[in-house]
């Protein structure tokens, strides 16, 4: 499927990106992900979605991107984390 390439919708995914602590291709799939289980697919219903996703996560005060950070250096010093197989 080719990319959407709406700059609002860029925009939005960024934004969700940077409050997440991930990428911006990974924000997009989230969105993308949503809109499908919503069954909505045109590109007007997933800005909604994604604004929608954005409002809730500036209405939470959970700080995802520490949460993230805890984590993973939680999994970096676990002696059963297996760093090569």
């Amino acid at each position: 499927m080719a990319g959407i390439t709406d700059r609002n919708y860029s925009i939005l995914c960024g934004r969700l990106a940077s409050l997440l602590g991930v990428s911006q291709a990974a924000a997009r799939r989230k969105v993308d992900i949503r809109a499908a289980q919503q069954g909505q697919r045109d590109i007007a219903a997933r800005l909604a979605v994604a604004e929608a996703m954005l409002s809730e996560l500036q209405a939470c005060e959970t700080d995802h991107q520490g949460m993230l950070s805890a984590q993973l250096g939680t999994v970096g010093n676990d002696e059963y984390f297996m760093v090569e197989d």
